[in-house]
């Protein structure tokens, strides 16, 4: 119960900073996305059993907030996670470079998967140009270290199986 109540108050400050960020980054003409970064981060250092669920309540966050395709962020984020889980033995997320590389292919993943979600069941193309697509990548790959550095203090313990 603990650690469900630490997730909830992690969540609540995420989506604040997503907002944050988003405003900030949106002036740019960014799209950063957050949201992920903090799923991520929950995963590579939390259970399966409040990392699975963590990913995909923020990616239906993300769903009930946007005028998009529903449904869509929820897959791609629990996607996300199950690929974390499955590099989780191969990387050591104790180590800055690959949080931050792990990251910056995830992020990648999901932009792609965005788009080619929306253009098959929406039916268009949410494609906002590449210096959008690649900084917000690259903003999220540089906060990357941080957000996993809290939740690897918040949390103090790591996985073991």
């Amino acid at each position: 119960m603990h650690s469900a109540l630490k997730l909830f108050l992690f969540f609540l400050v995420a989506t604040v900073l997503h907002w944050a960020l988003m405003a900030v980054s949106g002036g740019w003409g960014m799209s950063l996305n957050f949201m992920l970064v903090f799923a991520i981060a929950v995963c590579a250092f939390v259970k399966p059993e409040y990392g699975y669920p963590t990913a995909f309540l923020c990616g239906l966050f993300l769903d009930f907030f946007g005028v998009k395709l529903f449904g869509h962020h929820a897959l791609i984020f629990t996607l996300c996670a199950t690929l974390v889980y499955a590099l989780e033995s191969r990387l050591d997320f104790d180590s800055v470079v690959p949080q931050m590389v792990c990251v910056c292919i995830l992020e990648t993943f999901a932009a792609l998967a965005n788009l080619l979600l929306l253009k098959l069941f929406a039916g268009f193309s949410a494609w906002s140009g590449l210096f959008p697509f690649v900084g917000g990548i690259v903003v999220s790959t540089l906060v990357a270290p941080g957000v996993f550095w809290a939740v690897r203090h918040a949390f103090a313990y790591k996985r073991t199986y």
